[in-house]
This record gives C-alpha cells, structure tokens and sequence, in this order.
C-alpha cells in the first residue's frame, strides 16, 4: 500500500480547490527500470525529471520517440514499466502497446495522453495497457498510477469521459 503525505498548494497554482488536498508521493522502496516513450523530447525531458525527483530508487533505462523503436526497447532494456504517450509517428502507443501486451515480456504499460474520453479507456484496456494517465493531471497521477502499476494494479484516470 503506497504511503503518501500532504503538502501545501503553491499560492499561485491554477488548479488548486480548496476542497481537495493535493498529494505527493512519498519515495518509493521499489526499484524499478522505466522506458519513456513519447515523440517530444521535451515531454520525455519532463517525465524523466519528474519521475527521478519523485522516486530516485526508479530508473530511466531509455527513451524512444514511437512505437516501432518502443518495441525494439523493450526487448533490448527489459523495463519494469512502459510509459506511452498515445498520437505519435510511424506507430502509435496503442498499437505498441497491444503488441507488447501479446509479446508476454512482462513489463507494465502506462498510456499518457491528452486526450480523454471513456472510449479511450475502453481501447487502452483492449490494448492490453494496465493504466491511463491524462496529461492535463500528470502532477496528480503519474507517480501514484506508476506506483499502482509496478504493484500489479492497474490505474484508470476517474476524470476520463
């Protein structure tokens, strides 16, 4: 079970309510081995500095910028977790994700992206993918999602549709 602790909002931050706490993850004892997958590498910039501000026990063993070179990945780095952004060249995350999943190599899909509908979800989970983050609550849930993910749970953005 993750353990996690309050911190106090930025005064300026434009998505704080007051009702609702925001939370951070506490580090994580697990170690783990990430591949990033999106097609901006300022994205994949960003991802890789959140994750090792985060959990500094979690590795970024790679990068790659679609499908097809995710795929290629996978095989030669063996991760823990896959992070897929959804809309990118050459092949999608969904469709990456879906010949991953039938692969059987063990390692656990996260899609990201920025789109967000309930179909979305439905083909993420057909694809094979364990959990969905939106980009829009990246700061909220990716940690959390990838936390659930390494723990063999899944992670479906309640907010999605």
């Amino acid at each position: 079970m993750p353990r996690f602790r309050l911190r106090k909002p930025h005064p300026r931050s434009y998505k704080f309510r007051e009702n609702l706490p925001l939370i951070e993850s506490a580090p994580s004892r697990i170690t783990a081995k990430i591949l990033i997958v999106d097609d901006h590498e300022i994205v994949r910039e960003g991802l890789r500095t959140l994750i090792s501000r985060s959990q500094p026990a979690w590795e970024i063993c790679g990068e790659a910028s679609d499908g097809e070179e995710a795929i290629e990945a996978v095989k030669a780095l063996k991760p823990d977790l896959v992070i897929l952004d959804v809309t990118m060249p050459k092949m999608n995350g969904l469709e990456a994700a879906a010949r991953l999943s039938k692969m059987g190599l063990g390692c656990r899909l996260l899609i990201f992206t920025m789109h967000d509908s309930k179909r979305l979800q439905a083909e993420v989970r057909r694809a094979g993918a364990q959990g969905l983050v939106l980009k829009s609550q990246i700061t909220r849930d990716l940690i959390r999602a990838m936390e659930l993910l390494l723990s063999g749970d899944t992670f479906f953005d309640s907010e999605a549709g």
